[in-house]
């Protein structure tokens, strides 16, 4: 969606002063930023070329993704119009203006949704021999049966509801579905018109019966609830009947301050937060037009701005229960097993490995179950004397949190920093609080008034030399399910800079104890913000005096306005920008003597996107950082964040030639920003073949695999005979003696 002034309204670029780098016009507004990249999601559904299920799971996505935007970003705009406060974003919107475009442009992505899943997906679907059916499409006894089922495993658990004066309007819980009857009421007033029947989720939405030609059939709960209203209430006459579903403010207010004892505070916010104010009504079905004002008047919501009518089922992302557990290969994207690094699987000391080399892992594609090998020997190894960890978000049945449990049983110093409040995963994040301090981890939430979100892992070792650090930095979640969804990469290093800068990082998260200076980590909030801004700079140095410049940045959002302005600046000296944003950009690339040598990508696909990596051309002296921060306001400010240097050549070189390199050249999957605000799909190359980078992933995973074993089974073939070798005797000597000072130094240590 383009913000810019239309061109009749602008006057002629000849008269034109040169525009400050701060002007409004030259921001996109975040929330329909964020929008756009749901939009993106809506395109992928749409795709007929993506397997059946996978479009299935993108509406899912989206359904869910709207979801969450509504509980906090519309949430918290509505809130500052209630309580009078104006925050002007960069681009100069009011909440007035965001919220009014918000509801246009969600209305016709809304739309859009249904529109693909009711005359494309549900049909293909059902092609497939899956459908979501109406109770009265089955044959009688089968109707029967389900009646049956109603009446004794359902009906016992509703609670129908009418509204009347003795009776006002329930609660609506955040997110449940409901069901909403009109009763035929002569005397309007005296007697009761309305009625609402909260579906129970617990029992299932969807109900699996038979139906002849079909695989799988499905009747939705609250159909079958619509179905049986004279059971529900019957001394009344049913005039109208429909679903609906409410969204709320779900957001957590804190004040660290305020707060005696943390998780005691945050149980009673979550406790508040469901009961928070409406922002939103969905509803299915034929409703009445006074039933519908009902509604809105009793939730506080805006008829024409809040209310959703959909085509179909309420919440689509439910929908992904009819897929589930059916592998079909023609329906899915192939299948694709994460492949364990080749330095660290044939490893039988990790602590050596590492000690030898960094070791850059590329998640999904590399498996996670490096990190879960390595923490879990760091637990058993009697020399390992100190863990340190940060959990952002890490997951149901965690690995890492059964490590450190083990760890802290055996008698190891175990601190693991728990960010409870990560939004939509506080309670699981304060059970897991509670289980590691019932294990004897000393239980830390970090700095007060700041979230956490740098994703650290420092084992203390003894070793025969002294202590040594092992660090483990990433730009993702500790998190096992994810890691097989995201992209994000990480770091094993015994780098003693780094690791002193992971045990000051630790230091100043449990004891507010700051070092006078860091080695190589650049830590949010004590100078990320400044750093970055000083790197671009430093590339507009190298380009006015010639030097080689070029700045190249993945990461998932990009919204501060110094930072932007900062990059205009940049490719105002001629400095090649190219920059991979998954979600919201605020900056407008190639506007004419702005922003002409920026480019900005969007890649969605298999995968989320979720790497942070930074590329500065530094004159020839390439740098490259990874980092747990987006160049957001909140992450330079509100956060503890790092961003550290990639300091091995070879790992550097890895990243700029294959991660981004490759991500850069995606036509398949990738969109352009355009100067309006609007997104484009990428073309294909000259030669027309298009270039799908999380395939191209795959396949260097795997053949970086298949090339070390080869090397390994070239080193395990018999030496051949001495008139044949290609390779001396005082080399073979040369390397027995390595492999003896190798069982040597295992069995010192």
């Amino acid at each position: 969606m383009s913000l810019d002034l239309p061109a009749h309204s602008r006057p002629p670029v000849s008269q034109r002063a040169p525009r400050p780098l701060n002007d409004a016009s030259l921001f996109v507004n975040r929330e329909l930023s964020w929008l756009e990249f749901n939009a993106r999601v809506v395109a992928e559904a749409a795709d007929e070329r993506v397997p059946l299920y996978e479009r299935v799971k993108f509406l899912a996505i989206f359904a869910n993704n709207l979801d969450e935007f509504f509980m906090v970003r519309v949430a918290g705009l509505q809130a500052q119009l209630s309580g009078e406060i104006d925050e002007v974003p960069p681009d100069g919107m009011t909440p007035v203006q965001q919220l009014t475009a918000i509801s246009i442009r969600t209305h016709e992505l809304v739309d859009e949704s249904y529109r693909i899943w009711a005359d494309s997906v549900q049909p293909h679907l059902r092609e497939a021999g899956i459908a979501l059916i109406a109770p009265d499409e089955l044959a009688a006894e089968d109707q029967a049966l389900l009646d049956e089922h109603f009446r004794k495993d359902i009906f016992p658990v509703l609670t129908p509801i009418v509204v009347d004066p003795a009776h006002p309007f329930p609660h609506v819980r955040n997110k449940s579905i409901n069901v909403g009857f009109v009763f035929d009421s002569p005397m309007r007033g005296t007697e009761p018109s309305f009625g609402v029947v909260q579906v129970p989720m617990p029992l299932g939405r969807l109900i699996r019966v038979p139906q002849q030609g079909l695989r799988r059939a499905y009747v939705a709960l609250e159909e079958l609830i619509l179905r049986h209203a004279s059971m529900l209430f019957p001394q009344m006459r049913v005039i109208g009947r429909f679903a609906f579903r409410v969204t709320r403010n779900f957001d957590i207010e804190l004040d660290d301050d305020e707060a005696e004892d943390l998780l005691l505070t945050l149980q009673a916010e979550l406790r508040r937060r469901e009961r928070g104010q409406a922002v939103r009504l969905t509803v299915a079905g034929d409703v009445p037009p006074d039933s519908l004002q009902f509604l809105c008047r009793s939730l506080d919501l805006d008829i024409e701005r809040d209310v959703f009518t959909t085509r179909g089922p309420l919440y689509l992302a439910d929908m992904m229960e009819m897929t589930s557990g059916d592998d079909r290969r023609d329906l899915r994207d192939e299948s694709f097993s994460p492949v364990y690094v080749p330095p660290l699987r044939d490893s039988d000391d990790l602590f050596e490995t590492i000690r030898e080399r960094d070791v850059l892992l590329h998640h999904p594609y590399e498996s996670f179950e490096a990190v879960v090998d390595f923490l879990s020997q760091a637990a058993e190894d009697p020399q390992v004397l100190a863990i340190k960890q940060t959990l952002y978000r890490t997951g149901g049945e965690s690995p890492i949190v059964r490590a450190l449990q083990r760890a802290a049983e055996l008698g190891k110093q175990v601190t693991a920093v728990v960010e409870l409040k990560a939004r939509f995963d506080e309670a699981s994040n304060m059970q897991w609080a509670r289980a590691l301090e019932r294990s004897g981890v000393n239980v830390m939430y970090g700095l007060m008034g700041m979230k956490t979100h740098a994703k650290v892992l420092l084992v203390v070792r003894r070793e025969r030399n002294g202590l040594r650090r092992y660090v483990h930095l990433a730009t993702g979640n500790y998190n096992q399910q994810t890691a097989r969804l995201y992209t994000d990469l990480s770091l094993f290093t015994a780098n003693e800079e780094l690791g002193e800068d992971a045990s000051a990082l630790f230091n100043l998260l449990t004891g507010y104890s700051a070092p006078p200076r860091w080695n190589r980590m650049i830590v949010a909030p004590l100078g990320l913000h400044e750093a970055v801004l000083g790197l671009i700079s430093r590339e507009s140095e190298h380009a006015r005096a010639g030097r080689p410049a070029k700045i190249t940045g993945k990461m998932n959002s990009l919204v501060d306005a110094d930072v932007i302005a900062s990059l205009y600046s940049a490719s105002q000296a001629g400095v090649q920008v190219d920059l991979m944003v998954r979600g919201i950009c605020c900056l407008r690339p190639g506007v004419k003597g702005v922003s002409e040598n920026i480019r900005v990508h969007a890649l969605v696909d298999r995968f989320l996107e979720h790497s942070r990596i930074f590329h500065f051309a530094n004159g020839g002296s390439d740098e490259v950082y990874l980092s747990s921060a987006d160049w957001m306001p909140r992450n330079f400010r509100r956060r503890v964040e790092v961003m550290w240097p990639v300091l091995d050549d070879n790992l550097r070189r890895r990243v700029i030639d294959e991660v981004l390199t490759t991500l850069r050249a995606d036509s398949a999957k990738s969109w352009q920003l355009e100067a309006t605000g609007r997104y484009v799909r990428a073309e294909p190359g000259k030669e027309g073949k298009p270039v799908r980078s999380q395939l191209r992933f795959m396949e260097y995973a795997r053949e970086r695999a298949r090339d070390t074993e080869k090397a390994v089974s070239r080193q395990l073939a018999p030496v051949p005979a001495p008139n044949q070798a290609t390779i001396t005797m005082e080399k073979l000597r040369k390397r027995g003696a390595k492999k003896r000072r190798k069982q040597k130094r295992r069995v010192d240590d």
